[in-house]
């Protein structure tokens, strides 16, 4: 092959072989592949670890030689951009787009005979010699200033390295097993939602997370990054292939939507579907609220199986939600009103707080703190001519002392008062007044 040189980026492993980087000449370029199989560029490798896991990486491409030790020489090539050595790029990479000059989308546009959106109805035309069809608008902003595969990389090998962030964290569920609504997602599209949906549901105390047809797979990394700590939810998820067994036992189930269904069922708000779900519960009933993937909710055929509908009231020109704002909607009202819930977090330092003013470790002050400081600010505004004429004085002074009253200041803010009124009165250090 012309063109082609090789790179060891691994040690030997057990049956000897050594993993190589070849650079592959293609279109002109040369981009680097895996030695054991030329087809596998890395961008296809960093790709597949980004948007899924390492492990399900490493099971697509079955190289030989490939593994975790030898992945982390291989990420290293691309976090480093070593490719500018070798003046090799991966197609899709933003270095590529460098390359060819294209600093904004015009110049994409430019380079192109035709650039063809979705269906067509949508043609943007260049004055290069190819045509390029791309799915939509948004999937062409992302396209044509070409991926970051080298940050995406660098991201991959902190996973590789130390483990994924928090994952260490286990937690433990809030409520006994049924006690809880399950929250049940169908067809959700990115995994980095699922996370969010998880750290939301650990906010409130829903703990039953149940998943049907997950795009990118179960379980994920990426969904256990994004739940920021909810480990548990994660790690206790169910995966399911269709949605008949996923809400097979439970009694209830409530379908969340914004868009007006021709379908005969109760329409709720959270509110009021929470308080049915907690009859039912009381009554020894399991219940789930069901979401929709995150591009077109759910289809009628799956709101059928619903007992009641959820609609979240909204600004009627812009309805949409995501699913994690959606969910701590729900969770919200879930939790609002039970006892277990606090203000904030509660930890050995820190104590739960109840609504009204919080005074900490201050207390309020005495009736005498505050009769002392009427009579000296009052001492001070009489020396500075402050009541004229005399005969408003009983009037000034009744609006002073009802003012501070009102304040309910602290022992502490008194003291500070009243070191105020003396500065300004006296001054203080060297700006005291003679």
């Amino acid at each position: 092959m012309s063109g082609r040189s090789w790179r060891s980026v691994a040690s030997v492993t057990e049956n000897g072989y050594k993993v190589k980087i070849e650079l592959r000449e293609h279109d002109g370029w040369l981009e680097p592949v895996l030695s054991g199989d030329p087809s596998v560029t890395i961008a296809d490798l960093v790709y597949t670890c980004h948007e899924q896991t390492i492990d399900r990486a490493l099971a697509k491409f079955d190289v030989p030689g490939l593994d975790r030790e030898s992945l982390d020489s291989i990420l290293t090539y691309c976090a480093e951009q070593q490719c500018t050595q070798d003046d090799a790029t991966c197609g899709g990479c933003n270095r590529r787009s460098q390359h060819l000059g294209h600093q904004t989308l015009e110049d994409f546009i430019a380079a192109h005979k035709e650039i063809v959106i979705g269906d067509g109805t949508i043609k943007l035309r260049g004055s290069g010699t190819e045509t390029l069809t791309i799915a939509s608008l948004d999937r062409l902003e992302k396209v044509w200033s070409g991926e970051t595969y080298w940050y995406w990389a660098r991201r991959i090998l902190r996973k590789l390295r130390h483990g994924v962030r928090c994952a260490g964290v286990a937690g433990k569920a809030f409520a006994g097993e049924g006690a809880a609504p399950v929250i049940l997602l169908k067809d959700p599209q990115l995994a980095d939602n699922i996370g969010m949906v998880a750290r939301a549901m650990g906010n409130f105390g829903l703990d039953g997370l149940r998943l049907v047809a997950p795009r990118d797979g179960w379980p994920n990394d990426k969904a256990r990054i994004a739940a920021s700590g909810a480990n548990y939810i994660i790690d206790h998820a169910q995966s399911y292939d269709t949605l008949e067994p996923a809400i097979a036992d439970l009694n209830w189930v409530a379908a969340t939507t914004a868009r007006q269904r021709d379908l005969r069922k109760p329409v709720m708000t959270p509110a009021q579907a929470i308080v049915e779900m907690r009859r039912r519960i009381a009554a020894g009933e399991r219940c789930g609220v069901l979401f929709g993937r995150e591009s077109s909710g759910l289809e009628n055929s799956d709101v059928a199986h619903a007992d009641a509908v959820i609609m979240i009231p909204v600004n009627a020109r812009f309805a949409s939600l995501n699913l994690a704002q959606a969910t701590l909607i729900l969770g919200y009202e879930w939790l609002k009103d039970q006892q277990a819930a606090t203000l904030g977090r509660v930890t050995e330092k820190e104590r739960a707080l109840e609504t009204g003013l919080y005074m900490g470790h201050d207390r309020a002050a005495t009736k005498e703190q505050m009769v002392q400081f009427f009579e000296h600010i009052e001492a001070e505004l009489d020396r500075a001519g402050f009541f004229t004429p005399p005969e408003k004085r009983p009037k000034i002074v009744t609006s002073l002392r009802t003012m501070f009253t009102r304040l309910a200041a602290t022992d502490h803010e008194v003291r500070t008062l009243r070191g105020i009124v003396a500065t300004l009165a006296r001054g203080k250090g060297k700006g005291r007044k003679a």
